[in-house]
């Protein structure tokens, strides 16, 4: 089934790749909405100026693992706390 629970199961997959523990441990994901199959997950980063490309990792972990759930029809991204927050969001989104 998917729910708001099985979603969070499945990030404590996504591991936060410059402390390497897991975001849920860290408390990075801030919401999550499901509608029709569709998955939003908003999350931050542990710092504004952390690597483009560790956030961007990040990021596509997460789409990575949500997309895999059963009965998942699409995910959207989005992260905030991070200077290239707006453009890291369209580069995972695309």
């Amino acid at each position: 089934m998917l729910d708001k629970k099985t979603v969070m199961k499945e990030l404590e997959k996504v591991i936060d790749p410059e402390i390497g523990t897991s975001i849920v441990e860290l408390e990075l994901v801030d919401k999550i909405e499901i509608e029709n199959g569709t998955v939003a997950v908003d999350f931050h980063v542990t710092a504004p100026y952390c690597p483009p490309m560790l956030a961007m990792k990040m990021a596509f972990d997460i789409k990575d693992v949500v997309s895999r759930i059963p009965d998942v029809k699409s995910v959207r991204i989005s992260m905030s706390g991070h200077y290239l927050s707006a453009e890291l969001n369209k580069e995972v989104n695309k």
